[in-house]
């Protein structure tokens, strides 16, 4: 009988040159990678820092609790504060949440459609084509667009909270679009089959297993899109204008936020402060204000990424 021939394994080994060389590479790649983790890190520090130390002087209960309403310069007003963003923060909440009312069930049932639906038929093309373009459409585009729908439907010079709500549905619905698509993608199609092996039927298959285990995606693509537009300006200055005092009506008159809040102080710059002002009068007063807005931005920002993972968490299906 033939005798099996033997290997030489040791012929493989990587010789000690070859592993000194991928541990220099290793370590090298290594450094790289950590430093380019700091200097993204340093404009965001820096920012966060900044926005914190000068925002947080202002930043009271007077200033969130009033409006601006009988503010005169640097004056202190009668509750012995400089005006506040009462009526910003209302209305960021409400043209914010009419924008995801209207983009959140356009943009999921679009992309149910482009994924469960249409498959790659010349109109699921047609979509992704429209959906690109709209999502590198410039803001002030959307805000003239939805300025002229308004003027031509209600009347010229039409101006609310609601128009501005259209103005940054327009921004989000991409953003909804594209997240949503990414999250059904990845769904298994094993539970779609073994659903309709059941005999459920595919709308009730996709309400209830398909959208139902990508909803933690959705709702973070949601929070994606709303980052995107809560702190736009100029579409909101062409549709929902900007007042001192407080507008609880979306649909009637014009509204204020908190991007069009610190663009409004940040252009007065200094505040006017006469011979005969009181010693409490502050000059600086504009600035000061727009910084503390901007630090109340980034708060709700935040809050509203939270409530977002909580939900997420909460009607997302659970695993055992």
């Amino acid at each position: 009988m033939m005798s099996q021939p033997t290997i030489d394994f040791d012929k493989f080994k990587p010789t000690r040159s070859y592993i000194a060389a991928r541990k220099r590479k290793d370590i090298v790649m290594r450094v790289l990678i950590v430093l380019a983790f700091i200097v993204a890190l340093i404009p965001l520090i820096s920012l966060l820092w900044t926005t914190v130390v000068r925002g947080a002087a202002r930043l009271n209960w007077d200033f969130l609790s009033h409006n601006m309403t009988n503010v005169i310069g640097g004056n202190p007003t009668p509750s012995g504060g400089y005006g506040g963003i009462l009526h910003a923060v209302i209305g960021t909440l409400e043209i914010t949440l009419g924008a995801m009312l209207i983009s959140i069930p356009v943009g999921v049932m679009c992309a149910v459609y482009l994924i469960e639906y249409a498959g790659k038929s010349r109109l699921a093309t047609t979509i992704h084509l429209l959906v690109d373009v709209m999502s590198g459409i410039p803001s002030i585009v959307a805000g003239l667009f939805a300025y002229s729908m308004f003027a031509l439907v209600v009347g010229p010079g039409t101006i609310n909270g609601f128009e501005g709500s259209v103005a940054l549905s327009l921004l989000m619905i991409p953003t909804v679009v594209k997240t949503t698509e990414e999250m059904l993608k990845i769904v298994p199609n094993d539970l779609r089959e073994a659903s309709l092996a059941l005999g459920v039927t595919k709308q009730r298959t996709i309400t209830k297993i398909v959208l139902r285990t990508a909803l933690p995606g959705i709702v973070s693509g949601s929070i994606l899109a709303i980052a995107r537009v809560i702190g736009e300006t100029a579409p909101l200055l062409m549709t929902a204008g900007y007042i001192v005092s407080t507008n609880m009506n979306l649909f009637s008159g014009e509204m204020t936020t908190l991007p069009v809040y610190v663009y409004q102080e940040y252009s007065k710059y200094r505040a006017n402060c006469s011979a005969e002002a009181a010693t409490g009068c502050v000059t600086t007063i504009p600035m000061e204000r727009a910084w503390s807005a901007a630090l109340v931005l980034i708060l709700l920002v935040l809050i509203l990424n939270l409530i977002g993972r909580i939900v997420a968490r909460v009607f997302s299906a659970k695993k055992k």
